[in-house]
């Protein structure tokens, strides 16, 4: 039976009790988190988001009555217990921060009963993250998610503190928003007095936080909740928080300098990781060559190396077919792996297919110094020597190369050299490698919409050299924008934006917009730059994906209160759900083509 508190007040959580504390009588309150009988005396683990802290109940100090309720005690009951603090009677326990010490009851009230829980809650659990999801009220008692949430909102409160010492103000921007055309598919909202019209779910604050530069605010800062309607992965969420900020009369190395002294400050305080500054940058372009990718893992080097020149004239059509569709060959050298078993590297083969590579070709160079290959009947020693000197292959080695266009290449070597790592097991999550990655294309040429669209999004600055190269070669025109990548994610972007009318209009036009369809989407945003705006530039991080980088998790679900799952709904409250036919009524919306059941 759940009795009141009537009264008593909890004095500690379970580990603010020490051993300073011995002798004196103090009220802790929690869970049950085990409870062990032993004839006469009970030991019971106590359980609050500090930790554990040991009690024990003797009938001659706690009274009949309290023991018996000491004797029905289950896993997660909820209980308030008044006791002495003692030295631990038995062996220190190490591993509990009060170890040392416990508590002797004098008395006990059972504030809440709990029937038997789905699944046990202990550290770094093993049960089905399907069945932790649905009762994820449960889940987050776990230690761990617990500790992932504390370090969360230390983040959040530490990010306040310095940006707001830097001079940036915190705004809030709207949720009910305009949907715009440009980026991932908005989330819509109903609105009742306006039937037949739609908000949408800011995908971010870009237009407000523009607005408020336009405004004179300088400099501004938002912990902003975004939502995106896209297909997700394990670090991606259909709603999702992002640091975000703008600064007036800024350019790229101003935005870089903030963020720098933030980065280190929250590493140093919250990983005790000591960040040097200033961080490496590195072009898209070099990043691509070098690594395949435009957020490149820099805990490991197995870098691309282009060898089109060398094999162009090779009698392998493979190769030689890609250079003369324009494409390239690339290969990387996996150090030490030359004597992997052709069913490994036949999966490897596989894994390459994946990301649309037609296949993949390997020399294998072996302890004798002799050659292993897929292709060496249709090339000559002195070509392989060749090749594998370009790679800096050595005896033990594995070469790796793809053959297609560029694009497929990248995608394709990119993601094996991260496999290959995997493998290797050469990625420590506790060694922080930060990267800024710079000069992003402006736009890239999307085949399904037959037109250019923005990399980023259409108010990104243009290189000011690139400008001249916007009408006679798009694809080229590199912009100032730049991503903030660590240990191969990218963990925030941003860039200088457009404020000359002029520029914006034409980009507006590269893009395929009419000038009236411009100012049907963005006219609020076009008038306001009539009336004096200040050049500026900002950034964004994703939060959930800092925090987890910050605690290794391998999902930003682990650090999410109530994350969804990767059809975006939620197993705890079972959203969304279908709504009665009288709300839809009032909105003026009509379900068709609903599934019969």
């Amino acid at each position: 039976m759940a009795e009141a508190m009537l009264g008593l007040k909890r004095t500690h959580r379970c580990t603010e009790v020490t051993a300073a504390e011995i002798g004196s009588t103090v009220t802790v309150m929690g869970w049950v988190q085990k409870s062990r009988n032993k004839g006469g005396i009970i030991f019971v683990d106590l359980r609050d988001r500090s930790g554990i802290l040991q009690l024990i109940f003797e009938e001659k100090d706690c009274g009949s009555e309290n023991f018996a309720k000491a004797e029905k005690l289950r896993s997660e009951f909820v209980i308030a217990v008044v006791g002495r603090v003692e030295a631990r009677s038995g062996a220190v326990n190490e591993n509990l921060a009060t170890g040392a010490i416990e508590i002797r009851a004098e008395q006990l009230r059972i504030l809440s009963e709990s029937e038997v829980p789905p699944f046990p809650i202990e550290e770094n659990s093993r049960t089905k993250e399907e069945l932790r999801l649905k009762y994820r009220f449960l889940d987050i008692r776990r230690p761990d998610i617990q500790r992932n949430l504390m370090l969360r909102s230390k983040v959040a409160t530490m990010t306040r503190a310095i940006l707001a010492d830097q001079g940036f103000w915190e705004i809030e921007t709207p949720t009910l928003i305009k949907s715009t055309p440009e980026g991932a598919r908005d989330y819509l909202v109903p609105g009742r007095v306006h039937p037949g019209s739609f908000y949408a779910l800011p995908q971010s604050p870009q237009l407000f936080k523009q607005l408020l530069m336009c405004s004179g605010c300088d400099r501004y800062f938002q912990l902003a909740r975004c939502y995106r309607d896209e297909d997700l992965r394990a670090d991606r969420q259909p709603e999702f928080t992002q640091i975000d900020m703008e600064m007036s009369f800024a350019d790229v190395d101003d935005v870089i300098g903030v963020n720098e002294l933030l980065l280190q400050k929250l590493f140093k305080e919250v990983c005790n990781f000591d960040l040097q500054l200033p961080i490496p940058r590195m072009t898209w372009r070099e990043a691509m060559d070098r690594f395949g990718s435009d957020k490149p893992d820099l805990r490991f080097g197995m870098e691309l190396k282009n060898v089109t020149e060398l094999v162009k004239g090779c009698g392998f059509g493979v190769f030689t077919g890609a250079i003369e569709n324009g494409g390239s060959v690339r290969g990387i050298n996996a150090q030490g792996q030359g004597a992997m078993p052709r069913k490994k590297i036949d999966a490897l083969v596989d894994f390459a297919k994946g990301f649309g590579a037609k296949g993949l070709a390997y020399l294998a160079i072996q302890e004798d110094g002799s050659y292993k290959c897929s292709f060496a009947k249709f090339m000559t020693e002195e070509e392989l020597k060749a090749l594998a000197s370009a790679m800096d292959g050595k005896p033990g080695d594995l070469l790796l190369f793809a053959a297609d266009k560029d694009k497929v290449v990248f995608d394709v070597l990119g993601n094996l050299r991260l496999e290959l790592a995997k493998q290797q097991d050469l990625l420590k999550k506790d060694d922080f490698k930060f990267l800024w990655v710079t000069e992003f294309p402006l736009l890239e040429y999307s085949e399904e919409e037959n037109r250019y669209v923005a990399m980023h999004h259409p108010f990104t600055m243009p290189m000011d050299e690139d400008l001249p190269l916007i009408d006679t070669n798009p694809g080229a025109v590199r912009a100032k924008a730049y991503d903030i990548v660590l240990n191969g994610t990218e963990m925030g972007g941003g860039s200088v934006r457009i404020h000359q009318a002029d520029i914006q209009a034409k980009m507006f036009e590269v893009l395929g917009f009419t000038p009236e369809q411009a100012n049907q989407q963005f006219g609020f945003l076009l008038e306001a730059f009539k009336y004096g705006v200040p050049p500026h530039a900002g950034l964004a991080y994703g939060f959930d994906r800092m925090i987890m980088l910050m605690v290794g998790a391998d999902s930003i679900r682990d650090v999410i209160a109530f994350p969804k799952v990767k059809d975006a709904s939620c197993l705890m409250t079972e959203a969304p759900t279908p709504v009665a036919p009288k709300q839809l009524e009032e909105l003026g919306i009509e379900v068709s083509g609903k599934e019969e059941s």
